[in-house]
C-alpha cells in the first residue's frame, strides 16, 4: 500500500512538474513575450459546447478540446485515441467489434452494441447525433476539432448523455484551391492513403472532397487455420459543401460514406496451440473468414444471409448533414439542422476462441478449433435514423441575456437478424472439429425510437464578471420492440424446431414474451421528463474563470435483447443523473500556461448495467438490469504550457472514487420476478457460509455469487472501467533548421488497476474443495495467482507510450515516423465469459505528406 501511494504521488508530482519547470523560462521571457501575446502562448480553441461559438476557457463546463494542430501533435488518427488524453475517460474497442467504440466517462459507459441499448456517451458529428455504437470509431481524416464534454449534457444535447458527449466537427470547404495528399506504410503490412482538396466553384460556393483508404494483414495469427485477424481495413469518402447564399444566409452540408472491416477478436500473448511461443498475438478458433454455418449433418444452422458469413466484422455508414443558417438580425441567428444516418453491419464472431469457456472446473480449456466457433454470434444489422433540429441563438437587452433554444426531433428504426451457436463436444456431431453445434437462438429483432424535445438556456450577465445560467429541456420519447423467431414452427403452435436443436423449443417471439412470474413483458416504453441545468461563473480577471454547475441528464430504457429465451428479454428502465461541478479555468503568464481544474460529484439513479455469466450448461448468458444506483466523486486537472516558442507540453490527471448504491430494503423480487441485488447478496453470503463455491459446477455451486454486481466473495462488486487514477503527459518541440522543421513528439498515459467485468470474476490457480468433496482446480475467491493466460476481469495498472518524429519543409512536404504503444505494453481492456481482451500490440508507421 505504501509503495502504491508513493507511485501515485510521484505521478502527481511529475504532472505538476511540467507546468512548474516552465516558470523560470517564462519569467525571463516575460518582457519579450508581452508584445506578441496574441501570437504566442497556448492556442485559442473555439468550441460550441453551449451550442454557440465561444472560447473554451469561457465556458463553465468541463471540456477537453483538441483542434487540428493538437490532434496532429498528439498523433490522434481516430476517435478512440482521443480517450488517452481526457481525465477519467476510458475508451476501448467493443469485444469483437473493431468498428465500435465504448466510452466510460466518470464511470458511466456501456459496451453493448445491440440496438435496444443506447450508449450513455453521445457521439455527435457536426451536431448530428449517432445513436449506434456499431460504427462510431471514426477515422479522423477531415476533422477540424474534437470536443469531449464531461458530465451529463441533458439540457443542450438531450437523451443518452448521462456520462457526457464526444463532439466531432469536420472541416468546411475553404475559399482557395488547396489540399493535401498522404501515403503511409507500417507494421503488419499496413498501407494508408489520405487526400483532401478544396475547390471554390464561385465566390459564394465551395466544395471539399476528401477520402482515406487503409489495409493491413491483422496483428493476430491463427496457427490452426493459417489466417491473420484483427485487421483494421476500410475506406471512406466525404463531400463537403458550403454556400454563402446571401449576406444573411449560409448553408453547409456533408455526405460521408465509410466502410470498415475491423475486428477485435479474443487473442492471447502466447499461442494456445503452442504455449511456448509468446512472440506475438494469437487466436485458435476454427471459424474461418471464408467459412459458413453449413453443417454436413444438420444442414444450414442459421437462417438468412448470416448463415453464409465468415469470421469478421464489416460495417458501412452513410451520413448526410445539412445546416442552413439565417442571420435574422445582428443579435439573432436561426439554424435548421438536418441529419440522416444509415448503418449496416455484418459480422460472425467467435467469443470463445473455438473451444469451451473458462470455468473453475476447466480454467484453461484445451484448444479444439470448433469449425463453427466455441460461442459464436452471427449478426446482420440495419440501422437508420433521422434528426431534425431548429435552433436559435441571440441576446436580449443589449447583451444582458444570451439565449440558446430550439426544438428537436429524432426517429430511429432498427432491424437485427442474429443467431447464437454454442458448440459441444458430444452427440451425433462426433469429435472435433465440428462438435455438436447447439443453436441457442435465431431471431429477428425490430425496434424503433421516436423522441420530441424542446430546450431553452439563458445566460444572465449580471455584471461584466458575473453570469448566472439556467436551462431546461423537455423530452417525450417512445420506444417499441418486436421479435420473431426465424426457425420453422411446429404446426401452428408457439413451438419451433431447428435441425441442430435437441427437440422443439419455445420460440423467441413477441407473443411469448412472458416473465418467469407470469407477467407479460411490455413491448413499448414511454418516458417524458425534464432535464434542467444551473450554473454560475465569475471572471476574476480576463484569464481566470471560476464556475459551479448542477446538471441533469437521462438515458433511455430498453430491452435485454441478447437473451436466448423469452423470459430473459426483460425491459430495463431509464437511468437519470445529477452532476455537480466546481472548477477554475485559468491562463497564466501571458497565456504561456493554461491550468484547468474541476471537482465533480455524480449521482445516478437506476444505472443500466450489462452483465454476462456462464450458465450451468457452459453457454454464455447476458443480462442487463437497473441493478443499483451509482455515485462517483473526483477531481480532474488539465495543464497545457508553451514555456518557449516551439515547445508544447501537456499533462492531465483524473481521480475518481465511485461505488454502486443498492436498496437494502427493496422487495426480494421485482415486478418481473427478478431477484433484487440485496436479496441476492444475502443468499450469496449464506451459500458461502455453507461452504459452497462461487462460479463452480453442480451442487457445490453458490449460484448467487459472482453474478450481476455481486462479487464472488459476496461483496458488491467494484464498478467497471473506473480506475482511481488516469494520467497523461507529453510534449513536442519544433526545432527549425532553415527551410526545415524537425518535431519530436512523445506522450504517455497511465491508469491504475480496475475491474473490467461486472461480476468481478477472475480465475485463480489454487484448487478448492466443495461440500460434496469435489475438487476444483481453480477458484474465483482470489486464492493463489491469476490463471495465465489471464482469465477474468482484473486489469492491472499500465503505461502506454506513443511517439513520433516529423520533418517538415516550407514547400509543403513532410515525413512522419511514429509508433503507438511503443514498448508493447499488454493491458486488459475488457472481459467476457471469463476471457480477457487485450489492447492492441505495438505498431509503427512511416507517412509522407504534401500540402498544397
Amino acid at each position: 500500500m505504501v509503495l502504491r501511494n508513493s507511485t501515485r504521488l510521484s505521478l502527481l508530482g511529475m504532472t505538476s512538474f511540467i507546468a512548474l519547470a516552465a516558470f523560470p523560462s517564462l519569467a525571463a521571457a516575460q518582457d519579450e513575450v508581452s508584445a506578441e501575446q496574441d501570437e504566442g502562448g497556448v492556442s485559442t480553441i473555439i468550441v460550441t459546447a453551449q451550442r454557440r461559438d465561444e472560447n473554451v476557457q469561457d465556458v463553465p463546463i468541463a471540456i477537453s478540446a483538441f483542434n487540428q494542430e493538437e490532434l496532429a501533435r498528439r498523433g490522434i488518427s481516430n476517435a478512440l485515441e482521443v480517450a488517452q488524453f481526457v481525465p477519467n475517460l476510458v475508451g476501448l474497442n467493443n469485444t469483437g467489434l473493431g468498428t465500435a467504440n465504448a466510452y466510460y466517462l466518470r464511470g458511466i459507459g456501456n459496451t453493448e452494441s445491440i440496438a435496444t441499448f443506447d450508449p450513455p456517451i453521445g457521439t455527435y458529428v457536426d451536431d448530428i447525433y449517432l445513436s449506434r455504437q456499431n460504427a462510431n470509431n471514426l477515422s479522423l481524416f477531415d476533422v477540424n476539432r474534437v470536443e469531449v464534454l464531461r458530465g451529463p449534457q441533458g439540457t443542450l444535447f438531450g437523451r443518452n448523455t448521462t456520462g457526457g458527449a464526444v463532439n466531432v466537427f469536420l472541416n468546411e470547404p475553404g475559399d482557395e484551391f488547396a489540399g493535401y495528399v498522404e501515403l503511409g506504410y507500417g507494421s503488419y503490412d499496413q498501407k494508408l492513403a489520405r487526400a483532401s482538396i478544396d475547390v471554390p466553384l464561385a465566390d459564394s460556393f465551395a466544395v471539399k472532397v476528401s477520402g482515406y483508404w487503409q489495409n493491413d494483414d491483422g496483428y493476430a495469427i491463427n496457427n490452426l487455420t493459417g489466417e491473420r485477424t484483427n485487421e483494421n481495413d476500410g475506406w471512406g469518402v466525404r463531400l463537403g459543401l458550403r454556400g454563402e447564399l446571401s449576406d444573411t444566409a449560409r448553408w453547409t452540408g456533408s455526405y460521408i460514406h465509410t466502410f470498415a472491416d475491423s475486428a477485435n477478436l479474443l487473442n492471447f500473448d502466447c499461442d494456445p496451440t503452442n504455449p511456448a511461443n509468446c512472440d506475438g498475438r494469437f487466436v485458435a478458433t476454427g471459424l474461418t473468414e471464408n467459412g459458413t454455418f453449413d453443417s454436413a449433418i444438420f444442414g444450414p444452422l442459421l437462417t438468412g444471409d448470416k448463415n453464409g458469413y465468415g469470421l469478421g466484422n464489416r460495417a458501412t455508414m452513410d451520413f448526410i448533414s445539412s445546416n442552413l443558417e439565417f442571420e435574422l438580425s445582428p443579435d439573432w441567428t436561426l439554424n435548421i439542422i438536418t441529419g440522416f444516418v444509415d448503418i449496416g453491419q455484418k459480422f460472425a464472431l467467435d467469443f470463445a476462441d473455438g473451444r469451451g469457456l473458462p470455468s473453475t472446473s476447466n480454467p484453461v480449456p484445451p484448444v479444439v478449433g470448433f469449425t463453427f466457433g466455441g460461442f459464436t454470434i452471427s449478426n446482420e444489422g440495419e440501422h437508420t435514423q433521422f434528426t431534425q433540429e431548429v435552433k436559435f441563438t441571440g441576446s436580449i437587452a443589449d447583451g444582458l441575456i444570451d439565449v440558446v433554444g430550439g426544438v428537436y426531433y429524432f426517429y430511429e428504426d432498427n432491424r437485427t437478424d442474429f443467431g447464437d451457436i454454442f458448440s459441444l463436444n458430444l452427440g451425433p456431431g462426433g469429435p472435433p472439429p465440428d462438435g455438436f453445434p447447439l443453436i441457442l437462438a435465431d431471431r429477428t429483432l425490430t425496434n424503433t425510437a421516436e423522441a420530441w424535445a424542446g430546450y431553452l438556456q439563458a445566460d444572465i450577465n449580471l455584471t461584466e464578471q458575473l453570469t448566472v445560467t439556467a436551462g431546461i429541456r423537455y423530452t417525450d420519447e417512445e420506444k417499441t420492440f418486436d421479435i420473431r423467431d426465424n426457425r420453422a414452427r411446429v404446426g401452428n403452435s408457439s413451438l419451433c424446431r431447428a435441425a441442430a436443436q435437441f427437440g422443439p423449443s419455445t420460440c423467441i417471439d413477441t407473443v411469448n414474451l412472458i416473465a418467469t412470474n407470469g407477467r407479460a413483458i411490455p413491448t413499448k416504453q414511454s418516458v417524458d421528463l425534464w432535464t434542467p441545468r444551473f450554473a454560475i461563473n465569475y471572471a476574476v480577471t480576463d484569464d481566470v474563470l471560476l464556475f459551479a454547475s448542477a446538471t441533469r441528464g437521462f438515458k433511455s430504457g430498453g430491452w435485454n435483447a441478447r437473451g436466448t429465451s423469452p423470459t430473459e428479454l426483460l425491459p430495463f428502465g431509464p437511468e437519470t443523473a445529477w452532476s455537480y461541478e466546481v472548477g477554475a479555468k485559468t491562463e497564466l503568464l501571458d497565456r504561456r500556461v493554461r491550468f484547468n481544474v474541476t471537482g465533480f460529484w455524480l449521482d445516478v439513479s437506476d444505472l443500466q448495467t450489462p452483465s454476462a455469466f456462464i450458465r450451468p450448461n457452459g453457454s454464455l448468458a447476458f443480462i442487463t438490469r437497473n441493478f443499483a444506483d451509482y455515485e462517483n466523486k473526483g477531481v480532474e486537472i488539465e495543464i497545457t504550457t508553451v514555456p518557449v516558442e516551439g515547445l508544447n507540453l501537456f499533462a492531465s490527471v483524473g481521480y475518481q472514487d465511485d461505488e454502486y448504491v443498492i436498496d437494502a430494503n427493496a422487495p426480494a423480487l421485482d415486478e418481473f420476478g427478478v431477484q433484487a441485488v440485496a436479496a441476492q447478496q444475502a443468499d450469496c453470503l449464506n451459500q458461502l457460509a455453507a461452504g459452497r463455491l462461487p462460479n463452480a459446477a453442480g451442487a457445490d455451486n453458490a449460484p448467487a455469487c459472482g453474478v450481476g454486481i455481486v462479487a464472488p466473495d459476496g461483496s458488491i462488486a467494484e464498478p467497471v472501467r473506473t480506475p482511481d487514477w488516469t494520467v497523461a503527459i507529453g510534449g513536442s518541440y519544433d526545432a527549425e533548421f532553415g527551410d526545415f522543421t524537425l518535431t519530436p513528439s512523445i506522450n504517455a498515459n497511465w491508469r491504475s488497476d480496475s475491474e473490467v467485468g461486472t461480476s468481478e470474476v477472475t480465475l485463480f490457480d489454487q484448487s478448492v474443495t466443495g461440500p460434496s468433496g469435489a475438487v476444483f482446480p481453480s477458484n474465483t475467491l482470489g486464492l493463489g495467482n491469476p490463471i495465465d493466460p489471464a482469465s477474468g476481469s482484473f486489469s492491472p495498472d499500465r503505461w502506454i507510450v506513443n511517439a513520433s518524429l516529423t520533418l517538415k519543409n516550407v514547400a509543403g512536404w513532410s515525413l512522419i515516423a511514429e509508433c503507438r504503444n511503443c514498448f508493447d505494453e499488454e493491458a486488459v481492456e475488457s472481459a467476457l465469459a471469463n476471457f480477457s481482451y487485450l489492447n492492441p500490440p505495438r505498431t509503427w508507421m512511416v507517412r509522407a505528406k504534401y500540402d498544397f
